[in-house]
């Protein structure tokens, strides 16, 4: 009898082993996407201007290290060094993170027993008109208890005092358990790619306002030269005036061309002014404590390495976020199925009771119970249906999602190819026409003082050359931009062989929680806004000398 009693035991016990194993979550592999071929877009560059990016070869398929050192400016890298440690946005994304990590933990209590500790006094009063039997305390025997004549009374009052020890153990028969750890660990993954998605997206927007604010320099600078020529006509056009040479139309003409240029360098310092604010703001300092002073615009275009589209799956942690949150989803289908199947629960719990405290521990009063419980629902109004619909449906829309995500990347890194591929040909040519319109200028002065052409045709040849200078620079702008959008569609240099490195570090964010702090060249508000430039040109050869640097193939991007 005793064989076969530990038979059966070992019969369950292996029966609940391989119940155990069970696992209704479909079979999972990442959706297939179309990532075959290259970028349209990438066309080898023929032509002598650099356009800002580079077929990858097979040592630098991936963007290593602090990609902002690309563009060599040392302002910028310390800026840049600041945004783990102080934007708030960072921060936040940092501790959503903590937060899902922490469901992980939650999810995974319930793979072990539960153990607590229930004591409790309790004062009660039975009726007379039923029987009772009541222990007594110490002695492990039971006394009969005569219920009192007449049948209404009650007994006397007593006092219960117990110390249970209780546990209870869910097992996972149907891997629902097992499925919401797993389901908890790849949002957590998802919410780890968030956090680095959030970084590179606040380290991108910083350099396009820093380059930004560049531009707004060099514009002003521009027009500051500008504004020394337009002064240095209106001298002219003075002296011819006062020599009955000029009309006082002309005089008039070329006063309103000065002011104009002068409304027009003002009306930069609002730009200039909330791009610095801007910078401040995301690397967590008061916009009144940050500044940046005057510095020329160095358009220098880095080589970023372009590889292939199936590369942006690994390197892309928003692509790697919705990838993870379709695994989640599958998860979920196995938790929705385990439903159907009934739950075993076994429980026990040991401890003392008694009617006298001093007596509680005594040995005769220990009480033990064990046992197990298994649920069925058995109608649910079509409640675990639903919820099954429900799981496959958020997978279907996270397939979808990563799909999209996918796509959103290929299309972003086409758009910037073609922007830089493009733009490097346009700056080319508005080059040349700037350096066209200045050929210009020179000869329509030249007329004006001969007497040949009117003070219109001067006006409108300065025009021109103003106009095609600030495009040639607007377009310079416009590929820095492109290659910061190009670094950021790839990935700035993350790759999901990373996760455990992304995952520490949101875990234990640099210097968390420190009072964000600009960096000493940038403390405020000492500097005005906007800062002043260097000293005004004056001299009318200054001026053609300026010019014909500004012009010359150096300033060529």
């Amino acid at each position: 009898m005793r064989i076969t009693m530990k038979r059966c035991a070992l019969y369950a016990v292996a029966a609940g082993l391989v119940l155990a194993g069970c696992n209704f979550a479909p079979h999972y592999e990442p959706p297939k996407t179309d990532a075959t071929g290259g970028f349209k877009e990438a066309v080898p560059n023929t032509s002598v201007d650099p356009q800002g990016w580079k077929v990858a070869g097979p040592n630098d398929s991936v963007l290593r290290g602090n990609w902002w050192e690309l563009y060599n400016d040392r302002q910028l890298n310390d800026l840049e060094g600041r945004v783990a440690i102080s934007n708030q946005t960072v921060i936040a994304a940092e501790a959503n993170y903590r937060a899902a990590q922490a469901l992980v933990g939650e999810a995974q209590a319930s793979l072990f027993p539960s153990l607590s500790v229930d004591p409790s006094v309790i004062r009660s009063r039975s009726s007379a008109s039923g029987s009772s039997n009541t222990t007594a305390s110490g002695s492990g025997t039971s006394q009969a208890t005569a219920p009192a004549s007449g049948g209404g009374s009650g007994t006397g009052p007593r006092t219960d005092f117990t110390l249970p020890l209780e546990a209870s153990y869910e097992i996972d028969l149907w891997g629902s358990i097992r499925n919401t750890v797993a389901q908890s660990k790849f949002s957590a993954m998802a919410s780890a790619a968030n956090v680095a998605t959030a970084l590179l997206s606040t380290q991108t927007a910083l350099a396009e306002d820093y380059f930004a604010l560049r531009a707004t320099d060099e514009q002003r600078r521009i027009l500051d030269t500008t504004l020394a020529d337009y002064e240095a006509s209106l001298h002219l056009v003075r002296t011819l005036y006062n020599n009955g040479l000029a009309s006082e139309e002309d005089l008039a003409e070329a006063d309103t061309q000065l002011d104009s240029a002068e409304a027009e360098a003002t009306d930069l310092g609002i730009a200039r002014a909330q791009y610095e604010h801007a910078i401040g703001v995301l690397i967590g300092v008061p916009p009144s404590k940050f500044s940046i002073g005057y510095q020329r615009f160095s358009p220098a275009l880095p080589e970023i390495p372009v590889g292939l589209p199936s590369d942006l799956l690994e390197r892309r942690p928003d692509v790697a976020a919705a990838e993870r949150q379709v695994a989640a989803a599958n998860a979920g289908i196995g938790i929705a199925r385990a439903a159907y199947f009934p739950s075993l629960t076994l429980g026990g719990s040991a401890g003392f009771e008694s009617t006298n405290l001093t007596q509680l521990l005594n040995w005769p009063n220990r009480m033990w119970s064990v046992g197990a419980s298994l649920a069925q629902p058995l109608f649910d109004a079509g409640l675990r249906s639903a919820q099954n619909a429900q799981a496959r449906a958020q997978y279907d829309a996270n397939v979808a999602n990563y799909r999209q995500t996918v796509l959103a990347a290929f299309q972003s890194v086409e758009d910037n190819l073609a922007s830089l591929r493009i733009l490097s040909r346009e700056v080319t040519q508005l080059h040349k026409a700037a350096v066209a319109a200045q050929r210009t200028v020179q000869l329509s002065v030249v007329r004006y003082q001969n007497g040949v052409d009117s003070y219109v045709n001067v006006i409108t040849a300065q025009n021109t050359f103003l106009t095609n200078r600030l495009a040639e620079l607007q377009v310079q702008l416009r590929q820095i931009t492109a290659t910061l959008g190009l670094v950021n569609n790839l990935g700035g240099g993350w790759d999901t062989s990373q996760w455990s490195e992304t995952e520490k570090t949101a875990l234990h964010p640099p210097d968390a929680g420190g009072k964000p702090v600009a960096p000493a060249e940038n403390a405020g508000p000492g500097v005005a806004n906007p800062p002043p430039l260097p000293e005004t040109i004056k001299r009318p050869e200054d001026i053609l000398k300026q010019n014909e640097e500004d012009m010359g193939p150096k300033s060529r991007p």
